[in-house]
């Protein structure tokens, strides 16, 4: 069993939206508060994707409001680009953690949860024919790219998936863990260089 069961049978955001909400395409949803999915102008250009909804995302029911999205928001403002022009999305749409304590603790998705759940994020691309994919992290980038693929070797360049711009970094919960002050500025300047790359490849367009 995968989405590909629960996928609507004509595509469009709203009914994808819709038809998740009951995704039982893999066990995640048994401990996951809801369906987290994309959410972004319909006239968006740039499609980010991360790898799963965290904490705060899977109580509110929307992708990048924990401090990951609230700093991804940041950088993009001050690389110039526009939220308008931005849909944002993960590629497994469930909560998957661990208790630790009080605290619910964000757990890697592993490769089934993965693969099943990649038909939501197929059907939002088609959907929503964006200009440019932004993969997050390595989770985003080898779900679309294959298992070999490595952010750290080919971050910030010209990529294609399925005759579409692609472009690979991190994912801005990696700023986030740096331990210093002066490594959490280093990340984000390369970070901010990966976003105006992809205004560069968009002016290209």
């Amino acid at each position: 069993m995968s989405a590909a069961d629960y996928l609507p049978s004509e595509l469009s955001l709203k009914a994808l939206q819709v038809s998740s909400r009951d995704c039982h395409g893999c066990e995640l949803y048994q401990r996951a508060t809801q369906t987290v999915f994309g959410e972004g102008s319909p006239g968006a250009r740039i499609m980010f994707i991360g790898e799963q909804p965290g904490d705060e995302e899977d109580l509110r029911g929307h992708p990048f409001v924990g401090p990951a999205g609230r700093l991804l928001n940041e950088l993009l403002a001050e690389a110039g680009i526009e939220r308008r022009d931005a849909y944002v999305t993960n590629v497994v749409k469930h909560f998957k953690w661990e208790p630790r304590g009080k605290r619910r603790i964000h757990q890697k998705p592993g490769a089934g949860e993965v693969k099943a759940c990649l038909p939501w994020l197929q059907a939002e691309i088609e959907v929503m024919q964006p200009k440019i994919l932004v993969l997050l992290g390595a989770t985003a980038a080898q779900a679309l790219l294959g298992k070999s693929f490595r952010v750290t070797e080919q971050r910030g360049q010209k990529l294609d998936y399925a005759q579409r711009l692609a472009l690979a970094t991190v994912h801005p919960s990696s700023i986030l863990r740096q331990r210093t002050s002066q490594d959490r500025a280093r990340e984000r300047r390369l970070f901010i260089q990966d976003m105006l790359r992809v205004r560069e490849l968009m002016s290209l367009e």
